[in-house]
């Protein structure tokens, strides 16, 4: 329901409105604006500091260009919402319950003023440049500009995009919006050089832009929507590759998030009424900087890595002050970020990364190529892994396939806390492998029992329980499925399973599987990952030749939005009721 009074918001259905409007109405517009964003993420969750500090350069923009023909292409685009509400979305901010059709990211599906699917970093550069060279080529006239801000341009792909860009012979405006913030602080000697553009005014002749060839031109007010209005105009239609750096407040209109940039970037629902906490909560987050932080000050040469996602890892202010210079944050480039850690690790340090799953993926070459083919030992820590009710652009169900096929890396599943630690104690002090762990996305679970496996026997599996018939292999976090499956087998249909935790997602144990073979005719893989090219399919391939039956469950090859996390169980039988109805009709019992 429709709680919020917005007169300016409200005369607003299309771009063209936007050039109907006086600069005071402009000004009323964005506080309509400001007010709207934080009304939606309070009540879905969301990105809030960058679209806060990106309103009035989007009016502007919306005043001086001509979307749809003027194509503007949004980096990351959790700078869009200004945007979306702009180009007639706007019931999607203020009622988003409502409209569940409006996402978070640019999408072409929703408007004809987006161009691109984008939910991930460093990418407006590289895919304005390619537009503006089939305009060019079609001897087409429209503007080309690329929005990037909140730290993308420390991404390779950016620097690759302005290399490219700088060449061309025509029209394309690329707009750093420097809010002097990634998600947490800036990293990198390229941030150094936009400070100092900052504080000569943009004169400073030391300014990569003109080195690169770009026309530059800078803004100190990008959150003063009449100084925006004036650049604009004058870069219109310009001929040549232009460089326009913007000043703005990231979080502007809502104190908290101006005062605490990193917190308040992203945010949960009802973060407007969100009270202290009591006692923390043991988080696998919390276990691994507590680790971290100990091996540190046994004087371990020990050093935690993040690509400019820290906040989502729990890799926390204190603890990065703690670490001092035990920890890096490269910024926004998983590629650099595995290489690194492979050259610490090949000169004795101990590296660990800390990365999202859905973000991993950016780096698949240097996984194989700088780390794994020099079997560097360096660890790498992969969170949130596991079928979800994200958004398309952050999917985490690719990882397992992606990593475990490539040869050299050993891959691990815990599937519980003490497994998680003996497995983060042991890739830490081996020097043989490089090693990633699936960090569970879930609360802890914890058996209470020291684990004291010897990781370094590779692909060893461990039975949980021994039973007959049908074996379960629950991976990670699947385990509690198995032992859900396990007990609706013996309700249903007397059948006790024997569970077993594979532990290990790169290898299979051959011994135990042939074992299973004398007293099973059924195996179930479990997995939280898409089903193509992971963990079941190695079991699978192994019994092909046999009489063994085997079922595999896990997700789609499919790209899903903000589909609920049970549907979507159903529509891949990963619930106890369809996995042991499958059993039933398999053995025909």
């Amino acid at each position: 329901m429709r709680t919020l009074n917005m007169n300016m918001l409200d005369k607003i259905n299309s771009p063209e409105d936007i050039k109907k409007l006086s600069i005071p109405e402009m000004n009323e517009l964005a506080e309509d604006i400001r007010k709207t964003i934080i009304h939606k993420v309070n009540l879905i969750g969301g990105h809030l500091g960058p679209d806060l500090g990106i309103v009035e350069t989007t009016i502007a923009l919306h005043y001086v260009f001509n979307s749809p023909q003027d194509r503007f292409i949004f980096d990351v685009s959790h700078q869009c919402y200004p945007h979306k509400m702009i180009t007639g979305r706007k019931q999607g901010f203020i009622d988003p319950i409502g409209h569940p059709e409006i996402s978070g990211y640019s999408n072409p599906a929703e408007s004809k003023h987006d161009h691109f699917v984008i939910g991930h970093t460093s990418t407006s550069v590289t895919l304005a440049t390619g537009v503006a060279k089939a305009r060019d080529i079609k001897g087409e006239k429209y503007n080309v500009i690329a929005l990037i801000g909140d730290g993308s341009l420390s991404g390779g792909e950016a620097f690759e995009g302005l290399n490219n860009a700088a060449t061309l012979d025509s029209n394309i405006i690329i707009i750093i919006n420097d809010n002097e913030m990634s998600i947490a602080e800036n990293q990198g000697g390229l941030y150094r050089n936009l400070n100092f553009l900052r504080e000569t005014n943009g004169t400073a002749e030391n300014n990569i832009f003109t080195t690169m060839g770009f026309d530059y031109y800078y803004v100190e007010g990008g959150n003063d929507v009449e100084k925006m209005i004036e650049v604009l105009t004058e870069i219109k239609d310009i001929n040549h590759p232009t460089v326009l750096h913007i000043h703005t407040i990231k979080g502007k209109g809502y104190k908290p998030a101006e005062d605490d940039k990193e917190t308040y970037h992203w945010q949960l629902p009802g973060f407007l009424d969100k009270k202290e906490t009591g006692t923390p909560v043991e988080t696998y987050d919390s276990l691994t900087t507590d680790y971290i932080i100990k091996r540190k000050n046994e004087g371990e040469p020990i050093v935690a890595i993040t690509a400019a996602t820290p906040g989502a890892i729990g890799f926390s202010k204190d603890f990065r002050k703690e670490l001092g210079k035990h920890y890096t944050d490269v910024g926004i480039a998983e590629q650099h970020a595995v290489g690194y850690a492979s050259g610490i690790a090949q000169n004795g340090g101990k590296a660990v990364l800390g990365v999202l799953s859905s973000f991993i993926q950016r780096s698949y070459d240097q996984l194989s190529q700088d780390l794994a083919l020099n079997n560097s030992p360096a660890t790498i820590l992969v969170y949130w892994g596991g079928i979800s009710n994200a958004d398309m652009t952050h999917l985490q169900t690719f990882d397992i396939p992606l990593i475990s096929n490539i040869p050299n890396i050993v891959y691990l599943a815990p599937t519980n806390k003490e497994e998680y630690l003996a497995m983060l104690d042991w890739s830490v002090k081996q020097n043989e492998h490089p090693v990633a762990i699936r960090v569970p996305f879930a609360p802890v679970v914890s058996s209470g029992v020291e684990d004291k496996t010897d990781y370094s026997i590779l692909n060893k599996y461990k039975i949980e329980e021994q039973g007959e018939k049908v074996a379960i292999l629950g991976l990670g976090t699947f385990m509690s499925l198995a032992k859900e499956v396990k007990n609706e087998l013996i309700k249903k249909a007397s059948i006790n399973a024997t569970i077993i935790n594979p532990r290990f997602i790169t290898g299979i144990d051959e011994e135990l599987l042939d074992t299973l073979k004398q007293t099973h005719d059924l195996v179930i893989t479990l997995e939280d990952g898409v089903l193509d090219g992971g963990f079941g399919e190695k079991i699978s391939r192994y019994y092909g030749n046999s009489t063994m039956k085997v079922l595999n469950y896990g997700g789609k090859k499919e790209f899903t939005d903000r589909v609920p996390l049970e549907e979507l169980y159903k529509r891949y039988r990963l619930t106890k009721e369809q996995i042991t109805e499958d059993v039933i009709k398999t053995l025909s019992l």
